[in-house]
């Protein structure tokens, strides 16, 4: 099966990522294209969800409240921080349009440990991670060092034309805390200009799993294990939203041992 998942439509649910259709246990991504006056709605069930306004304004209740209208930047390469929703499991959320929208659904099992809260656009700043044509861009919505969730690890990585990003090659395959922790990924990817593409590729070091994809604006890419660098060709800026989450809520990797000569002593 690939990797590589397709949007299987322009409107409406055009993502729809479950454990049980990716074959893995806790990553969950949907993703909604809607026009303005629309409405989406979902119960979370027994797992908690991170609303990203990646494009667009709504007003969205969640968990029995009225949050307002959350969302700002019309276009996602403005690169300004997003408006970002917390809800745990066991609620619901609906979303009104004000304006056409992207929003993406992250989830990932909830205990109920949590309550509802907004995320950013305070607190989010763009940082930059790497140097030279590994240089990238990153919002941290909700990381490691944010504690207002159970499980998920929710990141937006803006990658210049020309660059790398998630590299030097690493991975996240192994339950061996504080080695490694195991966590499941996906990376919802987009494109500036929207025609071009990128390179993802995912594999092991035993080579049992290697899989090159050309990304296209609107795809995502799954990671069940294994390295999972990306590269933006010249001309092409790239973004990507990864969601992560495994059996602990900590991000340790190992890299690849062709690229372990790159990393900070």
């Amino acid at each position: 099966m690939s990797l590589l998942r397709r949007p299987f439509g322009t409107h409406g649910k055009v993502h729809e990522i479950t454990p049980q259709s990716a074959g893995w246990r806790y990553v969950g991504f949907s993703l909604y294209r809607l026009r303005a006056g629309e409405t989406a709605a979902e119960a979370t069930g027994d797992r908690e969800v991170v609303l990203v306004m990646v494009e667009g304004k709504a007003r969205i209740r969640a968990a029995g409240q009225d949050w307002g209208v959350l969302g700002e930047r019309m276009d996602v390469f403005e690169k300004t921080p997003p408006h970002c929703l917390y809800v745990p499991n066991g609620e619901g959320w609906e979303a009104v349009t004000e304006t056409d929208c992207t929003i993406a659904v992250c989830s990932a099992p909830g205990r109920g440990g949590h309550a509802a809260r907004r995320i950013g656009p305070e607190g989010i700043a763009l940082t930059q991670r790497g140097e030279g044509s590994n240089t990238r861009f990153i919002n941290n919505i909700a990381m490691e060092a944010e504690d207002f969730c159970d499980s998920l690890l929710v990141t937006e990585v803006f990658t210049p034309a020309g660059h790398w990003s998630s590299y030097p090659s690493h991975r996240h395959d192994e339950d061996d805390f504080p080695r490694i922790t195991y966590l499941e990924e996906t990376y919802y990817h987009r494109l500036n200009p929207r025609d071009g593409w990128a390179v993802q590729r995912v594999y092991t070091d035993d080579g049992s799993l290697d899989e090159t994809m050309a990304v296209k604006d609107g795809d995502v890419v799954l990671v069940p294990r294994g390295h999972h660098p990306c590269g933006a060709p010249h001309g092409f800026e790239l973004y990507y939203l990864n969601v992560m989450a495994g059996p602990r809520r900590a991000w340790r990797f190992l890299p690849a041992p062709e690229v372990e000569h790159m990393m900070p002593r």
